[in-house]
């Protein structure tokens, strides 16, 4: 083989791994945009009160289904969140939380999305919404609740 045809077939090689790379990289960006919500779902309210009761028993769900993906401390560093893209939230982000209503993360932990799985079926509705009391509890306090939408 020629030097000549050699250094083309490494460019070659090259354009079409560049070409693989920006077409994951779309598809990567194209997946992890935003999670719409119904916005009728974004204005249900917390029948719950975030009770000390309440708060205990949500937390030890937390540990069980959550803390493996989204961090003990809601960071989205769980020993498993490097697996996964999109990655998990981060319920310490304070302005995240700040933009979404209980219904939205409600209807999110209900729903689910891959690779996030639905836990419509696992937890009852009165569980889902003292997660939902709880992932309030891992923002810092300067972030305030919004209205419903």
């Amino acid at each position: 083989m020629s030097r000549k045809n050699f250094w083309a077939g490494k460019g070659i090689a090259l354009f079409v791994m560049a070409i693989v790379t920006l077409f994951f990289a779309g598809w990567v960006a194209a997946h992890d945009k935003d999670w719409p919500v119904p916005p009728a779902a974004a204005k249900v309210k917390n029948p719950i009160a975030p009770t000390t009761d309440n708060l205990s028993a949500a937390h030890a769900i937390y540990m069980d289904k959550c803390a493996n993906c989204h961090g003990e401390k809601g960071a989205g560093d769980g020993p498993e969140a490097d697996m996964y893209t999109p990655a998990p939230s981060k319920f310490n982000d304070a302005h995240m939380m700040s933009e979404m209503t209980d219904g939205e993360i409600f209807w999110k932990m209900t729903e689910g999305r891959k690779p996030m799985p639905s836990f419509k079926k696992q937890l009852s509705d009165d569980q889902r919404w003292q997660l939902v009391n709880f992932v309030r509890t891992l923002t810092p306090k300067t972030a305030a609740k919004p209205a419903a939408k």
